[in-house]
């Protein structure tokens, strides 16, 4: 049977609370500070431009989803998401561009915050033993931090819209075949949830490989390997 013991959900919960919200909350602050270097000032407007989690809290992709998949995976998988930040492309100074920097902003956060997770590791690891490490709630809230950040920069940067990858290529593509990707925004969170959820999980497969990399190379900075 699927699930675990309370007890073990609330310490799971500790150990994943810290490192997870502060994921969600940096990478959308990340697109509305590029935003607002690059011309629009949409989000710093409406008071999104905070560390404050609250600001930027979806009940549902915040809260629900990652709580029911903590429970029914028995506290090995996470996933969740924020509200997301409030662009105006016409604002922007170089629309092709600056879309393309903005949207990069947000994996890039995430990108940045595991390497933070990996330095703090590495100091802690200079005083831990090996054994202790494996035990260390700080220890393995910073390895969750690492798996969280890496998780999200990877499927975030997958060429679908409304994806950040997918604005990435949007901004990368001649005008016309732009438009035609553009045209897919609508649809695109049911084309993610049916290609990650469907009788083949394809997105899983496209995802594994990039993420085991980056997973591999910072566990082994941080010690973990």
């Amino acid at each position: 049977m699927f699930g675990m013991d309370p007890a073990q959900l609330l310490l799971t919960i500790s150990i994943v609370a810290i490192p997870g919200i502060f994921a969600i909350t940096m990478h959308e602050v990340a697109h509305g500070w590029a935003a607002k270097q690059l011309g629009d000032p949409t989000a710093f407007m409406l008071g999104r431009l905070s560390l404050n989690p609250i600001k930027h809290v979806d009940p549902i992709g915040t809260v629900a989803v990652p709580l029911a998949m903590l429970w029914l995976s028995g506290g090995t998988t996470a996933f969740g998401w924020a509200k997301p930040v409030p662009v105006a492309f016409r604002n922007l100074r170089n629309l092709k561009r600056d879309m393309i920097l903005v949207a990069a902003a947000g994996p890039g956060a995430n990108l940045a915050m595991a390497t933070l997770w990996t330095l703090l590791a590495m100091l802690m690891g200079a005083t831990l033993t090996g054994a202790t490490r494996s035990t260390d709630w700080l220890f393995l809230v910073c390895e969750f931090g690492i798996r969280f950040n890496i998780l999200l920069m990877v499927f975030n940067l997958l060429p679908i819209p409304p994806l950040d990858g997918g604005r990435v290529l949007s901004g990368l593509l001649p005008p016309r075949a732009s438009d035609v990707l553009d045209r897919i925004e609508p649809f695109g969170f049911i084309i993610v949830l049916l290609l990650m959820l469907g009788p083949v999980p394809v997105l899983w497969y496209v995802m594994e490989p990039f993420i085991r990399f980056f997973t591999d190379f910072f566990f082994s900075a941080a010690g973990f390997r």
